[in-house]
């Protein structure tokens, strides 16, 4: 089952995580994570995927940020969009053609 959480909440835990860090640097991740669980019961995998994502986003770690995640969608969707067009336009563009040929040849 599927929760979402507001972004609030997100910002929140992963603040508390890096406040863990600090407090408790020879911590594992994973017992840091752990140790958030208890305190918020929010599981530590989803934790995990917020931390993974702020660092991504803050350059910490290598991968697409959040901000490039919603570029890459919006111009995929734009090719999409003028895929169709194209389509479309090549479709009217050979029925006029034909149109055309027709016209002349009465």
């Amino acid at each position: 089952m599927r929760t979402k959480y507001d972004q609030e909440t997100k910002d929140r835990v992963i603040r508390m995580f890096y406040e863990r860090r600090q407090e408790v640097p020879g911590e594992s991740m994973r017992a840091s994570f752990r140790q958030l669980h208890d305190l918020t019961g929010i599981s530590p995998d989803t934790m995990r995927g917020w931390v993974d994502r702020a660092r991504v986003d803050a350059r910490e770690k290598p991968g697409v940020t959040t901000a490039e995640r919603a570029e890459i969608r919006a111009l995929r969707k734009e090719v999409a969009e003028l895929k169709r067009a194209n389509e479309i336009l090549k479709t009217a563009s050979a029925f006029f053609a034909a149109a055309e040929l027709d016209r002349r040849l009465k």
